[in-house]
Parts: C-alpha cells; sequence; structure tokens
C-alpha cells in the first residue's frame, strides 16, 4: 500500500500542487495574460464569441475557441487572475491524465507515474498551465492528436484503428481552433515522418472522408463564420499571418538564430534536460533497438524542433508540444535505469546528477558573490539593465533553491539510489516555489499593469477617460476595467498584427485610437478631462507641451511610467 501511494498518488499530488498551488495569487503578468485575459473580459461583456476583440478594436489575431472558455470562466467564477487561468490549469491536468494512461498503456504502471512526474515538474509545462496563454490547450489537442494516431498506426487493420484516427482528426481539430494551422501541422508531420521511417502502413487512413469531415467541419464552420463578419479576414489570416509567420521575420518581429532552440530547450527543460545529450547519443546508438512508441516520440520532438527551426518566427513556449514528447523518453530512461541499476541507463543518470550538483553549486556560487559585492553578474553575461533589475528580487530564492539542490543532488548521487536522483530532478519547482513564495508576488507587479492601473486611479478619482500616447500596457484595460485611448503612428504599440494591418488598409480609424499627428487637436476636442498616460521614454515634446499649456505636472506613477489628468482645454 505504502509503495502504491509513493509510486502513484505522490507524482499526482506534485503535479496538482505546481500547477494550482496560489493559481490568482499572482496578478497578470504582461504583454500575454495582460492582453488575453482583457481579449476574454470584452467577448463576454459584448457576447463576441466568434470575433474576439481587444480594447475595443477586432483581435484576429488568434482563433477565438480558447479565448471563448477564458471568458466562460470569467463568466462563472469572475473577473479575476484565477478564473482567467483555470482554462489553462485544466488543460495542464488533462495532458497529464494523457500522459498517464498513455505510457500505462504502452509501457506500464512505473513509467505512467515516472512520465506524470518528469511532465509535471518541467518549468515550461508548470509555467504554461499557470498562465492565460493558448500554448497549454495547443499542447493537450497536438499530443492528443500525435498519441491516438500513433494507437490508430499500431492498431493496423483491427477495427479500433478507424476509432483512434478519427480520434486523431478531431483533436487536430481542436487544435487548429485553438492556434490556426499549427494545431494540424505539426501532429500530422510527426505520424507522416514515424510512419515513412518506420514503415508503418495506415498513414493514409488519417485523409479517409469520415476523418476529413470531422476535421472540416468544426474548422470550416469557425473559418466561415469569422469571414461572414470580417471579409479581410482570409488574405491576413492565410498570408499575413500563418504564411507570414513561418516565412518572414520581419512580418512578426520573433526573428532568432537557427540554434535558437537549443539553449531554449537546456532551460525551459531544467534539470532534466541535463540528461539530454548524452540521452540524444546513446538513443542514436542504439534507434534499432529501442521500442516503436520510443522512436515516435523521438521524431515527434525533432519534427517540432526542426519545424519552428524553420520557421522565421521563435518563441520558447512553440515547442511545449515536444518537450511533452522528451519528457515522456526521459521517464523512460529512469524506468530502465530502475529496472536495472547497474546497465547503462544508471550510469547515464548518476553521470547526470554528478553534473547537475556540479551545475547547481557553481550557479549558487556565482549568485552569492553577486550578492555580495565580488562581481557584476550583469557586466558578466551582458544583461540589460531593465531585465537584471525585474529579475534581481528573485536571486535571494534563487540563491537558497540552488545551494539546497546542490546538497541534495550530491546527497542522491552519493546513495547511488536512482529513485532518490529522480526525486532531485523533480525538486526545483518546489523549492522555487517554496523559497520565493514572498519575493514572486514582487516579481510579477514588475512586470504587471495591475500596480499602474492602481496609481492611475488614485490620480483619476473621476474615471475620467485614460489615453496612451506612443505605449500601451497590455493588461491596463483588463485591470481599469475600461478601454483606453491609444495615441500611436501604426497601431504597433497594441501589438495586434491584425490591428496594424487594419490600420494601414482603413482611411478611418476607430474612435479609440488616435495618429500622432493628431493628438494635440483630439485633445483640444475634448469635453471633457482625460489622463494622459506615457513610458519615460516617450516624453517628448508634445507631453512636455501639453502639461505646461494645460498648467498640470507628469508624475511619475510606478517606475518608468508617468501621467497626468489634462484638463478641459481653457478650463479654470
Amino acid at each position: 500500500m505504502r509503495k502504491r501511494i509513493v509510486t502513484f498518488v505522490l507524482p499526482w499530488l506534485i503535479a496538482t500542487g505546481c500547477v494550482f498551488f496560489g493559481l490568482g495569487r499572482l496578478p497578470l503578468i504582461d504583454p500575454d495574460e495582460g492582453r488575453n485575459t482583457e481579449i476574454a473580459r470584452e467577448m463576454k461583456d459584448a457576447r463576441s464569441f466568434v470575433i474576439p476583440l481587444y480594447d475595443g478594436m477586432v483581435y484576429l489575431d488568434k482563433p477565438a475557441f480558447y479565448l471563448d472558455l477564458v471568458a466562460a470562466s470569467m463568466a462563472s467564477f469572475g473577473e479575476n487572475e484565477t478564473a482567467a487561468r483555470l482554462p489553462s490549469a485544466i488543460f495542464g491536468m488533462l495532458t497529464l491524465a494523457m500522459v498517464f494512461l498513455f505510457c500505462r498503456h504502452v509501457y506500464g504502471q512505473r513509467t505512467a507515474a515516472i512520465a506524470l512526474l518528469v511532465t509535471g515538474t518541467t518549468p515550461l509545462f508548470i509555467a504554461f498551465s499557470r498562465i492565460v496563454i493558448f500554448d497549454m490547450a495547443l499542447t493537450f489537442c497536438v499530443c492528443a492528436a500525435l498519441l491516438a494516431g500513433y494507437l490508430a498506426l499500431e492498431a493496423g487493420e483491427r477495427p479500433a484503428a478507424r476509432k483512434w484516427s478519427m480520434l486523431t482528426a478531431l483533436a487536430a481539430a481542436l487544435a487548429t481552433l485553438i492556434k490556426g494551422p499549427v494545431g494540424f501541422l505539426l501532429p500530422l508531420l510527426g505520424l507522416l515522418v514515424y510512419a515513412r521511417i518506420e514503415r508503418r502502413t495506415g498513414g493514409s487512413r488519417f485523409f479517409s472522408p469520415a476523418n476529413l469531415l470531422v476535421f472540416f467541419v468544426p474548422v470550416l464552420a469557425w473559418f466561415l463564420a469569422v469571414t461572414w463578419q470580417r471579409p479581410d479576414f482570409p488574405y491576413y489570416g492565410i498570408v499575413k499571418e500563418s504564411l507570414g509567420r513561418f516565412t518572414s521575420s520581419a512580418e512578426i518581429r520573433r526573428g532568432a538564430p537557427i540554434y535558437y532552440y537549443i539553449p531554449v530547450i537546456a532551460g525551459v527543460f531544467f534539470p532534466w534536460s541535463l540528461l539530454l545529450p548524452e540521452m540524444i547519443l546513446r538513443g542514436w546508438q542504439q534507434r534499432s533497438r529501442a521500442a516503436r512508441t520510443d522512436r515516435m516520440l523521438a521524431i515527434f520532438a525533432i519534427v517540432v524542433v526542426i519545424f519552428f527551426t524553420i520557421s522565421r518566427s521563435k518563441l520558447p513556449g512553440y515547442v511545449l508540444p515536444g518537450v511533452v514528447a522528451l519528457g515522456l523518453l526521459v521517464a523512460r530512461l529512469f524506468d530502465l535505469a530502475m529496472e536495472s541499476p547497474a546497465g547503462g541507463s544508471a550510469r547515464l543518470i548518476r553521470r547526470g546528477t554528478t553534473f547537475f550538483a556540479m551545475l547547481c553549486g557553481a550557479a549558487g556560487t556565482l549568485l552569492a558573490a553577486n550578492q555580495l559585492g565580488f562581481l557584476s553578474v550583469q557586466t558578466l553575461f551582458h544583461i540589460r539593465k531593465n531585465e537584471f533589475e525585474v529579475a534581481r528580487v528573485l536571486f535571494q530564492p534563487l540563491l537558497i533553491a540552488l545551494l539546497a539542490l546542490a546538497v541534495a543532488a550530491a546527497g542522491a548521487r552519493l546513495s547511488g539510489s536512482i529513485p532518490a536522483m529522480l526525486a532531485v530532478f523533480a525538486l526545483p519547482p518546489v523549492l522555487l516555489l517554496g523559497a520565493g513564495i514572498k519575493q514572486l508576488p514582487e516579481y510579477a507587479e514588475l512586470r504587471s499593469a495591475r500596480r499602474l492601473a492602481q496609481s492611475i486611479q488614485a490620480r483619476n478619482p473621476t474615471g475620467a477617460e485614460v489615453a496612451c500616447y506612443r505605449c500601451f500596457p497590455p493588461g491596463l484595460p483588463f485591470y481599469l476595467k475600461q478601454n483606453v485611448t491609444v495615441i500611436t503612428r501604426d497601431g504597433s504599440e497594441t501589438a495586434s498584427n491584425y490591428a496594424i494591418f487594419s490600420l494601414q488598409k482603413s482611411s478611418q480609424w476607430p474612435a479609440q485610437v488616435v495618429h500622432k499627428t493628431d493628438a494635440e487637436k483630439w485633445l483640444g476636442a475634448k469635453d471633457q478631462p482625460v489622463f494622459l498616460l506615457s513610458r519615460s521614454t516617450e516624453l517628448d515634446m508634445l507631453m512636455k507641451d501639453l502639461a505646461t499649456l494645460r498648467g498640470v505636472t507628469l508624475r511619475e506613477l510606478t517606475k518608468g511610467w508617468w501621467g497626468a489628468l489634462i484638463p478641459v482645454q481653457g478650463a479654470g
């Protein structure tokens, strides 16, 4: 009974805690959380469930499905951080349940429990299960399509193959409704490459009329519904957003070097990533003896990395589905090591644990030297001042966690126990959440619009219109509970490619967007006060002249943000 609790219940408790502990404690972090939550709030209030809205403007950068779920959560549980994050947390737990069930089916109970622990303690997985972002929902659907498709290929000509292939089509359709074409491309490429390499028959079944119907009915229904209301959507969605995102970094402004995902995976999969270099080498050498499921997971992880490496648009979260596949492979490694403590897998883990202890010790020593003033981490690693100032509030809990991990890893290595080493590798998120319980809220506040909104409300008790001059804090409308006017040159401050696209082709801008050259005229025509907001870097002559002419003083609201309540021209 005790062994069952340790091998089954404990991994679930740890993973659940990592996902749900203090889910609503931190403010919404900009840019993604603030923007996505505000979009969902506006969709809820406007009952616009097909066309997303952001600051009163149409937002077609992403499909509405995930945002509808966030809107439904806030309608049920209130307009707060917990309700906004709940859909991601639920999709995170659904992904863990799927991982567990799949591994138990193809590998066994112990591998399933380890896979649950590895995946549930991966930094990228924890982060995206706890924030308002599309990627966790996308990952669940992509992995569901992949794993169902694999089971369909394994079923061959048996009746079960039809059921699994239809589930693949449905999961791919939902993934497409969450984030566009990438939702079906990733699992389809992974399955077809696997089938080709392994010479598995049955790949054509995914394109059967029944499966195509299951896929296209919901996808085309959404596409036609959006196009009916916004006729420019097909060109924008297919050409500008999908093809442009993949082929042009200038279009999306997220270019990165070809090796981008090597350090990214090392960080977002830490500390399990310390095992990857030797795992890759050993896996290649023994590929002919590996289980078919192992090869499928490896192929999929490689496909994901290559796909987004080729793409001109790169962000760390894009590889989350591949990280889940890597988590299952690491679980297999630990299971084989437990099965044969003297084998190659166990030796690999022992070497990885030794390196883990040394790395944590070295990083902890470096951070301690920075805290004591012996050296500057900022100078040593060329970290930008603003980023360093925001991150430094986490240095104390990080130092505690690193030193504790170094000691724990050294102890586990000396014990020679594979379960002890597994526990040490799963320890970082638990330690960081515990050690940083006081500092994490301060870090989040520095990256959130909540404190700024509170400062504006304190200086704007009448709730006058708020205008952002050449800036736009993404979460500000959510915390103000009102739209804001954006004074801009091209709409880029909204970080919405569709907004920029719409403004470029429109001769008449929407009321809440004012061209920079018309700012003074727009303010002069207002018959009510306006609270004007700007970043310190954008305090140009117009802002200063307006303050002088209206007899007001620009004041710093929070670090880097300045503003003033501008009275009606000629008033008092």
